[in-house]
């Protein structure tokens, strides 16, 4: 499928919108489709989706503006009816073999009202792409914009539910107001928010990404992180019988173990071998991981931080530390710190920690645990946006669907 976006502006236009854009035309490139936007401004950052310019789709082009300065007084200059020509010209020339058109804002909102009805007109056209109108904004529900909209022509384009196209806003407040303005079905309107690129966000480097996708970490919940090499005094046969009961309670929950084997010890080869036994006894395989496994040499430095932002929880089972460098890297990264009640560690993290017996029953640590992430909203909107607000899920739960249905 060649899909095509289009707005006034594209990346690295710095907006909204324009990220949105970029994150769609990633989503959809990803997916195996040809992808190009199509935008007044803005650049090609990445050859999978180009942007073609189109001057005249700009909001801030002089001709579009002095147009604008006229309609926003309530005229229709002469020069509209040319300018909506050049612009429907310019469209037909660009869109052709695009299959699907997404159309972010233009038909809502009325910084380009030349550009909106030149798009109108392109849609009553049956050679036309299949047009998908995806509103975030509403000028004629919008206060600050009510000054600079008339009843009529080319103004009522922005209130009218366009024949043969398919509507979309970016939330359920917003279709109940375009429902109302158009007078359209509440059914006829699809809700597809706007979402959050995890790995970008969290600036996740190539190998945090890659261990998580592989093992499925973004979809752990909650993600807990023992940050410490794989020596027997980590004491983390703990850390591992923990989440097997921490499962109970929530059964998403995954636990990663970042160090290699301990450098100065040959017997934490044999170590590892009984970790890796003790996670296949309590049927853990899936859920608890050893980065000594992925990486025997070590994580770089910069990938440890990276599991700290993404983790929601540092467990620390030590049965002995001279210092604590773990507990000053979830300080800093805000996490929740669960670990073994020893001196060192105390002085550190003070009342901001949970403490608990490194001989302490695991089931008991994990119903601990259980209830301090439960009873934390920072935790489960956490949680809600992993699951349900990364562009990875809206793509495949919302945006695929759409365009299959579209097409």
């Amino acid at each position: 499928m060649y899909v095509g976006i289009m707005h006034y502006a594209a990346p690295p236009v710095v907006g909204g919108v324009e990220s949105v854009i970029l994150s769609h035309a990633q989503c959809i490139s990803s997916a195996g489709h040809s992808v190009r936007i199509f935008a007044g401004r803005g650049e090609t950052i990445d050859a999978r989706y180009p942007v073609d310019i189109l001057p005249l789709l700009d909001s801030r082009h002089p001709r579009v503006l002095n147009t604008k300065a006229s309609l926003d007084n309530g005229v229709v200059p002469d020069d509209f009816e040319p300018l909506v020509s050049q612009i429907e010209h310019d469209l037909d020339r660009a869109l052709t073999g695009v299959d699907v058109l997404i159309v972010h804002n233009v038909a809502s909102l009325n910084k380009n009202l030349a550009l909106t009805t030149a798009l109108f007109n392109m849609s009553r056209k049956a050679e036309s792409p299949r047009i998908i109108l995806w509103h975030h904004d509403l000028a004629w529900t919008t206060p600050r914009y009510q000054p600079e909209l008339y009843d009529g022509y080319p103004w009522d384009l922005l209130r009218t539910a366009w024949p043969g196209v398919t509507q979309v806003v970016v939330s359920e407040e917003r279709r109940k107001e375009f429902s109302a303005l158009t007078r359209l079905s509440p059914d006829a309107i699809h809700v597809i928010p706007a979402g959050i690129d995890l790995q970008s966000f969290l600036a996740l480097n190539k190998q945090v990404h890659t261990l998580a996708t592989q093992l499925n970490l973004y979809h752990a919940a909650p993600l807990l992180l023992t940050p410490v090499r794989v020596t027997k005094r980590k004491n983390l046969e703990l850390a591992m019988e923990t989440l097997a009961h921490l499962r109970e309670h929530l059964p998403a929950a995954q636990l990663v173990i970042t160090g290699p084997l301990g450098a100065h010890n040959p017997a934490n080869v044999e170590y590892l071998k009984k970790l890796t036994s003790l996670r296949k006894m309590i049927g853990m395989e899936g859920c608890i991981h050893l980065m000594a496994e992925h990486v025997p040499d070590g994580l770089e430095t910069e990938s440890v931080a990276g599991f700290f932002r993404l983790a929601d929880a540092m467990i620390l089972p030590s049965r002995e530390e001279g210092f604590g460098i773990p507990i000053l890297e979830a300080g800093i990264a805000m996490k929740p710190i669960f670990c073994s009640d020893l001196p060192p560690l105390r002085a550190l993290a003070g009342v901001w920690a949970s403490y608990f017996d490194p001989d302490e029953k695991p089931g008991k640590i994990a119903r601990m645990i259980a209830q301090t992430l439960m009873e934390s909203a920072t935790y489960n909107l956490r949680i809600k946006i992993r699951n349900a607000f990364t562009w990875e899920a809206i793509y495949q739960t919302r945006i695929a669907p759409l365009l299959n249905k579209v097409n």
